[in-house]
């Protein structure tokens, strides 16, 4: 890929010495609940680079950032750092999300506050995606609340207090009554399927503000739209088996299907709605990351691609 440095697993593996590093055994089961596809070799080879990669970036940002305040002879304010992460539905966004949260606040940033949310929060509710005859493209640019998303983004760049966002849950399927609270973190770790795409909050072209803009590092987790294909269907069959248990679950209406019949749905949803929106939507921003992360079948990274525009 043009513009893009291209680094296979054992090239970016070597990029850092982490005989220093120890891996202990707390760690490891925090990161294994979080991902049980991670081995050692996975989190060594991909995963602490990653994560020293993002060093280096937040200490050039915090650094340009006090240059620039004593310049202009203004009180010192640490605007948070701004991760994002995306790619399609079922590539592993939040997984990835909730890695980096373990990872940044066990190695580097110990006494440092470090939040995540997704995008999902800004998402219309069903009713609403119902009345407005959008309920089938949800997760497409037109169901998301984006001058909400945009203003929630802006105020954390601003370092305002107590801001309230809303919560999204997989297991309604919806967004449900209860709110979280995001106060002033040091980093802050966004994923979602549009962090990256060019919804603009005003028809204005002039004026368009887009959610990347807020972006100080982004992540793109790529893979062959059959794996992905593949990871959405098993995800699918997670939902439908933990419904089983909980009849409130929206997943339970699938638990009066057979299995095959079950993975036939899956398949048709990915077809007619998540692979159409990875294709229209999703992949057309990949450009736009920082780095890109292209995982193999079995969810291993298998090369690593850094952006040329953003090297340090």
């Amino acid at each position: 890929m043009r513009s893009f440095l291209s680094l296979n697993r054992e090239a970016w593996a070597k990029l850092y010495d982490f005989s220093p590093v120890k891996l202990s055994k707390i760690i490891v089961k925090e990161l294994k609940k979080v991902n049980h596809y991670l081995t050692i070799k996975e989190l060594v080879e991909i995963y602490l680079p990653l994560t020293h990669y993002l060093n280096l970036s937040i200490v050039t940002y915090k650094n340009r950032n006090f240059s620039s305040q004593n310049f202009f002879n203004k009180d010192s304010i640490s605007s948070p750092f701004i991760i994002g992460i995306t790619g399609s539905v079922a590539s592993g966004k939040s997984t990835m999300a909730r890695m980096l949260k373990v990872l940044l606040s066990s190695f580097l940033y110990k006494n440092k506050k470090i939040d995540f949310v997704t995008t999902d929060s800004f998402i219309y509710s069903n009713k609403i995606l119902k009345q407005r005859s959008i309920i089938k493209k949800k997760g497409f640019p037109e169901s998301y609340n984006i001058q909400s998303l945009i203003q929630f983004i802006s105020d954390v760049k601003k370092c305002k207090q107590n801001i309230v966002i809303p919560i999204y849950s997989h297991i309604n399927y919806d967004i449900i009554d209860k709110t979280k609270i995001i106060n002033q973190p040091d980093i802050l770790i966004i994923e979602g399927v549009n962090i990256l795409q060019n919804s603009m909050v005003y028809s204005n072209q002039s004026n368009r503000i887009l959610l990347s803009d807020f972006l100080d590092f982004s992540i793109y987790i790529d893979a062959n739209t059959e794996h992905i294909e593949q990871w959405y269907v098993e995800r699918f069959l997670k939902f439908r088996r933990n419904a089983f248990s909980h009849p409130a679950i929206y997943f339970n209406r699938y638990t009066q299907l057979s299995k095959q019949s079950t993975i036939k749905k899956a398949r048709s949803i990915w077809n007619t709605i998540n692979k159409v929106n990875l294709e229209e939507n999703i992949l057309p921003a990949k450009r736009k990351a920082t780095l890109i992360l292209k995982k193999g079948s079995n969810h291993k990274v298998e090369e690593v691609l850094i952006n040329s525009r953003d090297m340090i």
